[in-house]
């Protein structure tokens, strides 16, 4: 077997379980049709770096039902008796748009009957109220929907318990910030205590040791350069050769060639799909006036717009993981 085809053959088994059910089970020559959208020269070095980052950033549904096994017994929050404390806890299901809240709960609730003999419906006897869901990004949502319950329906005296699989470091801490506020005005005594499974570097401060796609460069490409300059502010370029805390990358040289590549075929993408608003940067959806979130992490279940372009953008682009939205 080529290296070609061993790499085409290991990210389809990285990522076989994807939207299983919605779109077709990956296979070798879908991955083969999602890397013919590169010049042939890079084509085998990217396979190589996204084979090597997916196995640290993909999360299938195997994957994911054992962290919600130990968040069943996060030692934490539960102090080596999980029965007694989820007796207490009253579930949350708010998120107004998508599905990510009530699917993550089922896979809860299937551990929790496993682990401690009971589920969600048994639940809810005390002032403790969860929240869950797969990822904070830039906490938009996170952050909206536990405002509103904060200031709406919830109780004068509660202690929030906020789970996410993927925690981006810059989100939660304006995320942190936002629900600490809304506490104030509403004059409740409410008590936020967060988990996470992973926590990814991306703040903007920490560019040169983040876990997040954020390039040394523009390089010389003119649309790319077009693109950074009608943004109209200065951005922050990454120094030095750090694969981030979390070593997701192979090397400094492996990341440098995503940065590069997606960063340059995102612009072109921005080009050809005209549907894309202009918050959909080329490394991945965002507000702030940069080339892009940068994020890696997906699960089984989507890919978020958080990610770059070159990993879900549809027709003409043709996606690795083509997204699935609200």
């Amino acid at each position: 077997m080529s290296e070609r085809n061993r790499l085409l053959r290991a990210i389809a088994t990285t990522i076989s379980d994807y939207q299983a059910g919605t779109f077709p089970t990956p296979t070798p020559e879908h991955v083969e049709n999602w890397i013919n959208n590169f010049s042939k020269d890079v084509q085998e070095p990217i396979l190589n770096e996204v084979a090597h980052v997916f196995e640290k950033t993909y999360f299938s549904k195997i994957r994911v039902r054992g962290i919600m096994k130990g968040l069943v017994r996060h030692p934490g929050w539960t102090a080596g008796d999980p029965p007694t404390f989820w007796r207490q806890v009253n579930f949350l299901n708010i998120q107004p748009r998508g599905n990510s809240q009530r699917e993550l709960l089922t896979v809860f609730d299937k551990k929790l009957n496993s682990e401690c003999g009971f589920s969600i419906e048994d639940c809810g006897h005390g002032n403790k109220y969860f929240y869950l869901d797969d990822g904070l990004f830039s906490g938009g949502r996170i952050g909206m929907d536990l405002e509103n319950w904060i200031v709406g329906s919830a109780p004068q005296r509660a202690d929030l318990l906020i789970a996410v699989i993927a925690l981006h470091t810059q989100g939660h801490y304006f995320t942190n910030q936002s629900l600490n506020k809304a506490i104030a005005r509403s004059g409740k005594q409410i008590t936020l205590n967060w988990a996470h499974y992973i926590a990814i570097e991306d703040g903007l401060h920490k560019a040169s040791h983040s876990d997040v796609l954020r390039p040394t460069t523009p390089g010389i490409d003119p649309d790319v350069n077009a693109y950074v300059a009608q943004l109209g502010k200065p951005q922050t370029w990454r120094t030095g050769k750090s694969i981030g805390p979390n070593k997701f990358f192979s090397s400094s040289q492996g990341r440098e060639l995503l940065e590069h590549e997606f960063l340059k075929k995102g612009v072109e993408i921005r080009g050809m799909c005209p549907l894309l608003n202009i918050y959909q940067r080329p490394l991945g959806n965002t507000t702030m006036r940069t080339f892009g979130f940068g994020t890696l992490f997906a699960t089984y279940r989507n890919c978020p717009n958080n990610a770059p372009l070159v990993l879900w953008a549809g027709d003409p682009w043709y996606p690795l993981l083509p997204r699935i939205t609200n």
